[in-house]
């Protein structure tokens, strides 16, 4: 009976070492993906303006033309 038990308490002793890894491990992931997430937020932070400035740009590109058109040259 002795043995049985001793048995029984170094295996809990081992699927305790096991959850330990995995908990370190779910923590390396909660920090890898909170790290991805603010990258994508600046990643998305840093793009808006491009269509913005294409806006501009066309916009500023059809005034030539009209203006172009409209002078004759």
């Amino acid at each position: 009976m002795y043995q049985e038990v001793r048995a029984l308490a170094e295996t809990v002793g081992r699927i305790e070492s096991k959850l330990d890894g995995l908990l370190d491990e779910t923590k390396d992931i909660r920090h890898d993906i909170a790290d991805h997430e603010a990258r994508i937020r600046t990643l998305e932070t840093a793009r808006w303006p491009l269509p913005s400035l294409a806006a501009v740009v066309s916009l500023g590109a059809l005034g030539v033309a009209l203006y172009t058109a409209a002078s004759g040259r």
